[in-house]
């Protein structure tokens, strides 16, 4: 019975989300596209700050973190198990949001990028511990989660880069920024080479 709700609400959450993000870029081609300026596109339905704006952006945060929940469940994961992830889930967005209102903090923002850094680091030596002892597939999932981890630190570094520039003066109208999709790619080759390591993982184990 616990397998079929966490299956239900792992599929209902997939919908939900690619649903609401195919919509919002549907109805928004024309912000998307710049033909309307900011105060056109606020006489439109999808009006920042409006309800439809809203739902769209927290639609995917609220779509991953059903997802999760349902995918707990339909691995047998205990039901403590999935309350504590979702509470913990929503109370690390909650303080996320909380620090976040109290605006823009130069020291908190270093702060967070070094922590990032001395995360990765840390996780490269626990990879590098673990990598020695694996063997076929398994070592080729290793080294693609490596790839994966590469590629997410890049693309988390650019956004870094994006997102904080905005907020220093000396830099404002001096900088050209990159290109969000030169960001996407590597995102997308980080999740890509992600998921071919649980493939590979996955193959060695049915083997």
């Amino acid at each position: 019975m616990k397998q079929k709700i966490g299956l239900v609400l792992f599929w209902i959450s997939v919908i939900w989300t690619f649903a609401w993000g195919i919509l919002g870029s549907i109805c928004q081609v024309e912000f998307f596209g710049h033909v309307l300026s900011f105060e056109e596109f606020n006489q439109t339905a999808w009006n920042v700050g409006g309800p439809l704006m809203m739902i769209w952006g927290f639609a995917t945060p609220l779509g991953v973190l059903v997802a999760g929940i349902g995918i707990l469940l339909y691995s047998n994961a205990k039901g403590s198990t999935a309350w504590k992830y979702t509470i913990g889930i929503i109370l690390g967005i909650f303080l996320s949001f909380l620090i976040g209102s109290l605006g823009h903090i130069p020291i908190l923002f270093a702060i967070g990028a070094t922590l990032i850094l001395l995360f990765f680091f840390r996780i490269l030596w626990l990879w590098a511990e673990e990598r020695t002892t694996l063997k076929g597939k398994l070592a080729t999932a290793a080294d693609l989660k490596l790839a994966g981890y590469v590629f997410m630190m890049i693309g988390m570094w650019y956004t870094c880069g994006i997102a904080g520039v905005q907020w220093i003066n000396a830099f404002a109208g001096k900088l050209t920024m990159m290109e969000p999709i030169i960001i996407m790619i590597f995102f997308v080759l980080g999740w890509l080479f992600l998921l071919l390591s649980h493939y590979n993982s996955r193959q060695q184990k049915e083997e």
